[in-house]
C-alpha cells in the first residue's frame, strides 16, 4: 500500500510503499476514503523539518534537553545513533480520515466489514491506503453524511473540545483570533450554541467566509474594527470568552484577548501561539485561562486509546470518541457546514506536490483533502453507503516443528520489532556485519517495516509474522517487541524450529515461562537466546579476569541509577507490560550470577512506598549474596550503573561501563574511556551469530537464561509476601 511520509531530517516527502499494517485485537483495518489535511499543524511540521539542525534545535528545546540527558547516561555515540536513527526515519502525516472497514479485529462487534467510518489519531487516521485504528478512535458514520465531510471528524473534535472548555452559554459574546480550520469550526459551533462571535484574522478572505458561516463581524486584529465590533455587541464591557485559534510567534492574540475580554472573562488556547502573559492586564481582570487538550478527554492515554478501556459517562460525559461522534451528529443534521472550507481536492497519488504548493503559498487553502482511489467521481458517495469494493485480506500461515539447524551460507535473519532499541543498539552492529543477511522485518505497523528496510538493508518488509515463521530460510528471528508479547512470539518461533533472540525479558509471568519451556518441550528446539547483555561487555570481562579465580563466598553490590520516566512512557503501562523491574530487572540479575559463577537460589525483595525504589538480595548456594539497589529517586547526573564484587581479599569495581578497578595484592585500573559505553551488544551478537552458523552451544545456557528470569518473576512475589523465596533449582 502507499502512505504520505516525511524524512524529518531532510524534509523530503514522499509517498512510500509500504506493508499493509496487521488488524490485531481491538481495532479495525480501515481503507481510506479521503483525508484531511491540518494546514495548521502538518504544514508547521513540514516547515519545521526543512530548518537546518540548528533550527531544528532552536524549535525543540525539550528534545534537545533529552539528548543532553541520554549523552549524560549512555555516552555520545549511543546517543548519536539513537538521535541520528530517529531523525533520518520516515515520519508520517495526518490525523484525519474517512473509510470503510475492511476488517474487524477479535473484540469488536460494533461494526462490520463495510461500514463506513471516521478515524482519529497521529498514529492510526494517517494519510495511507490503509490504517489499523483501535476502537475508541473511530466511530461510525451517520447515514447521509458524505465520506468528505466525515474526513473532518478529528479537527471537529479539536474545535469542539476547545468550545467545552469555555463553557459557552446562550446570549454570550466570544471572540476566536485565528480563523484557520480550526478557528471556522470554532466560529460555527459557538453560533450553533446561540453564541455571537467576533473573529480576528489579517486574511480578509477567512474573515469574510467566517462571517458568511454565522460570525456577527470580523476584521484583521490590527484595526479597529474587530474592537468596534466588540464594544457595540457587549456594551463596552468585554466578550465572555477568546478562543486562541491562531498559531505564529506573536505575542499579539494573548495581548488582544486580555483587552477585548470582560471582568473574569475565559481565555481558552486551542492552537499553538506565543503565550507571554501580560500580568497586570490578565490580573486586573482576573481572566480564566484554560487550555484545550486535543480531542478531548482519553488523549494521551495508552489504556483508552490503544487497549479500548472507555470511561464511565457519569464520570466523564464527553471522550475524545464521544467528541467525534457528537460532531459528526451536528454534521450530519446541518448545523455546522463543512463544505464551505473545503478549498481543494487532490488525488492521493498528487499528495507531494499538494504539500509543495501549500507550502510555498501557491495554494492558498482553509482546508484540502486527499481523495483515494476509488473515490475518484463524487456521484459514488451515495447517502450512507460504502463507495468502494471492499477486498479480503488473506494471509499465508504454515509453522514448521523441527530444531533449528546449523546455517550454511550467510545468517539469514528476521526482525519481529523495529523499536528504537533494535535500530540503534542491535541493527547498526548486524547490518555492518559479514556473513549474515538481514532477511525480513516485520512490524504492526507499516512505517517502522520500512524504515526499518531502507536503512539496514532488509530484503523484505511486512506485517505479516506467520508468513516468516514458515520461512525455512530464515535462520534465526529477533524479538525485539513490547514486553508483554516476548513469551507468546518466542513460543511460536521455537514451534516453528527457529533460532531465537528475544530482547529482555523472556517472560512477564511464570505461566509464560512455562508456556516457553514447553515450547523447547515440544519441538526439541532449545536455540535460545536473552539479550543479557552485560556478561559480554569487554571492560566487565577484563576485569573478572583480572580478579581471578574465587575461592571463598562473595558479596556483591549493585546499584542500579534508574530515574524517573518521562510520561507517557510504555515502561508505565504496568497493567500489560508488567513493572519495570519485571522489564529490566533481568540484565542486572544475569550479571550479577554471571560474576558469581552460579544461579541464585533464593531472592528477597523489599520496596519503597510506592515499590518506586527497590532492594533486592540474591543468595547462591556456595553463601555468596548479591544485593541490588534499582533506584528511580536519585540525581540524573549520577552515574547510571556501579558495581562492587569483594571476596578473597580482593574489590572488583565498575563504573558505569567507562572505568573498572581490581583491587588485591596487585591494582589493576582500567584506561577511562573517552565517550562510548560498551555493554556487550556487539561481542553478544557476535556470540550468537557464531552459534547459529556453527551449530555449536548458545552463548548462554538456557539453564541460566530460565534461572533469571524466574529470580526476576520472584521478586514481585517477594514484595507480596514480605518473605524471602526459595527458587527451585532448574535441572
Amino acid at each position: 500500500m502507499k502512505q504520505v511520509v516525511q524524512n524529518y531530517k531532510s524534509g523530503e516527502l514522499a509517498v512510500l510503499d509500504v506493508p499493509v499494517p496487521g488488524c490485531k485485537p481491538g481495532g479495525v483495518l480501515v481503507r481510506s476514503a479521503y483525508s484531511l489535511i491540518s494546514t495548521g499543524t502538518e504544514l508547521m511540521k513540514v516547515s519545521e523539518a526543512g530548518m537546518s539542525m540548528l533550527g531544528k534545535a532552536r524549535s525543540r528545546p525539550d528534545q534537545v534537553a533529552k539528548v543532553m540527558q541520554s549523552v549524560a547516561t549512555n555516552g555520545v555515540p549511543a546517543t548519536y545513533r539513537k538521535v541520528m536513527g530517529k531523525l533520518d526515519s520516515y515520519t508520517p502525516l495526518g490525523y484525519s480520515l474517512c473509510g470503510v472497514v475492511e476488517q474487524v479485529g477479535a473484540g469488536i462487534d460494533d461494526v462490520k466489514v463495510g461500514d463506513l467510518v471516521a478515524c482519529a489519531g497521529n498514529e492510526h487516521a494517517l494519510h495511507a491506503e490503509l490504517n489499523w485504528v483501535p476502537k475508541n478512535l473511530y466511530v461510525q458514520v451517520p447515514d447521509g453524511l458524505a465520506p468528505r465531510h466525515a474526513a473532518f471528524g478529528t479537527v471537529g473534535s479539536i474545535a469542539l473540545q476547545g468550545v467545552r472548555q469555555g463553557e459557552p452559554q446562550l446570549g454570550e459574546v466570544a471572540l476566536v483570533i485565528g480563523l484557520g480550520l480550526i478557528g471556522q469550526l470554532v466560529v460555527q459551533l459557538l453560533a450553533a450554541s446561540g453564541v455571537r462571535v467576533v473573529g480576528a484574522d489579517p486574511d480578509p478572505a477567512r474573515c469574510e467566509l467566517a462571517e458568511r458561516a454565522g460570525a456577527a463581524a470580523c476584521g484583521d486584529p490590527a484595526s479597529a474594527a474587530v474592537e468596534a465590533a466588540v464594544a457595540d455587541l457587549t456594551g463596552g464591557h468585554g466578550v465572555d470568552q477568546v478562543y486562541l485559534a491562531a498559531g505564529g510567534g506573536s505575542n499579539q492574540p494573548v495581548e488582544l484577548a486580555a483587552r477585548l475580554s470582560r471582568d473574569r472573562g475565559r481565555v481558552v488556547d486551542i492552537g499553538k501561539c506565543r503565550l507571554d502573559l501580560p500580568w497586570n492586564a490578565y490580573y486586573e481582570k482576573e481572566l480564566d485561562v484554560r487550555f484545550s487538550r486535543s480531542y478531548g478527554p482519553g488523549r494521551y492515554d495508552p489504556e483508552y486509546e490503544l487497549e479500548g478501556r472507555d470511561y464511565p459517562i457519569g464520570y466523564v460525559r464527553w471522550t475524545e470518541r464521544r467528541n467525534l461522534a457528537c460532531f459528526l451528529d451536528l454534521v450530519a443534521r446541518g448545523s455546522v457546514d463543512v463544505e464551505p472550507l473545503v478549498s481543494h481536492v487532490a488525488d492521493f497519488e498528487d499528495a507531494v506536490e499538494t504539500y509543495r504548493r501549500l507550502k510555498d503559498g501557491e495554494l492558498k487553502a482553509v482546508a484540502v483533502l486527499f481523495r483515494y482511489p476509488g473515490h475518484a467521481k463524487e456521484a459514488q458517495e451515495a447517502a450512507g453507503a460504502p463507495a468502494m469494493a471492499v477486498p479480503a485480506v488473506k494471509r499465508p500461515g504454515g509453522k514448521a516443528s523441527t530444531p533449528a539447524r546449523p546455517a550454511t551460507g550467510p545468517v539469514r535473519l528476521a526482525f519481529v520489532g523495529a523499536g528504537n532499541y533494535a535500530t540503534s543498539m542491535l541493527l547498526p552492529h548486524l547490518a555492518q556485519r559479514d556473513g549474515v543477511e538481514l532477511s525480513t522485518v516485520v512490524t504492526t505497523t507499516a512505517l517502522s517495516a520500512a524504515n526499518a528496510q531502507r536503512k539496514f538493508g532488509f530484503a523484505e518488509a511486512t506485517t505479516d509474522l506467520d508468513a516468516v515463521l514458515g520461512d525455512k530460510s530464515i535462520d534465526a528471528v529477533f524479538v525485539v517487541t513490547r514486553h508483554s508479547s516476548h513469551a507468546e512470539l518466542t513460543r511460536k518461533a521455537l514451534l516453528a524450529g527457529k533460532t531465537v533472540f528475544v530482547e529482555k525479558p523472556l517472560a512477564l509471568t511464570e505461566d509464560e515461562l512455562a508456556g516457553v519451556l514447553a515450547a523447547v518441550e515440544e519441538s526439541g528446539n532449545d536455540r535460545l537466546q536473552v539479550g543479557f547483555n552485560r556478561r559480554f561487555a569487554p571492560l566487565l570481562q577484563e576485569a573478572r579476569k583480572r580478579f581471578g579465580v574465587r575461592t571463598g563466598p562473595a558479596s556483591l553490590r549493585y546499584l542500579v541509577n534508574a530515574g524517573r520516566l518521562q510520561h507517557g512512557s510504555w515502561y508505565l503501562q504496568q497493567g500489560t507490560e508488567g513493572s519495570r523491574f519485571a522489564g529490566e530487572g533481568g540484565h542486572f540479575i544475569d550479571t550479577a550470577s554471571w560474576l558469581l559463577d552460579a544461579d541464585p537460589v533464593s531472592v528477597y525483595a523489599a520496596a519503597t512506598s510506592g515499590n518506586d525504589d527497590l532492594q533486592v538480595v540474591l543468595r547462591y548456594p556456595d553463601g555468596s549474596t548479591a544485593t541490588i539497589s534499582y533506584v528511580t529517586t536519585g540525581a540524573p547526573g549520577f552515574p547510571k550503573e556501579t558495581l562492587d564484587l569483594v571476596a578473597d581479599g580482593k574489590v572488583l569495581r565498575l563504573d558505569d561501563f567507562v572505568r573498572a578497578s581490581v583491587y588485591g595484592r596487585k591494582r589493576w585500573v582500567s584506561s577511562r574511556l573517552p565517550k562510548a559505553r560498551d555493554k556487550g551488544q556487539n561481542a553478544e551478537l557476535a556470540a550468537f551469530i557464531k552459534a547459529v552458523r556453527t551449530g555449536g552451544p548458545m552463548p548462554v545456557p538456557l539453564q541460566s537464561l530460565v534461572a533469571t528470569t524466574a529470580a526476576t518473576l520472584a521478586v514481585r512475589t517477594g514484595l507480596a509476601g514480605g518473605a524471602p523465596v526459595t527458587l527451585a533449582r532448574a535441572r
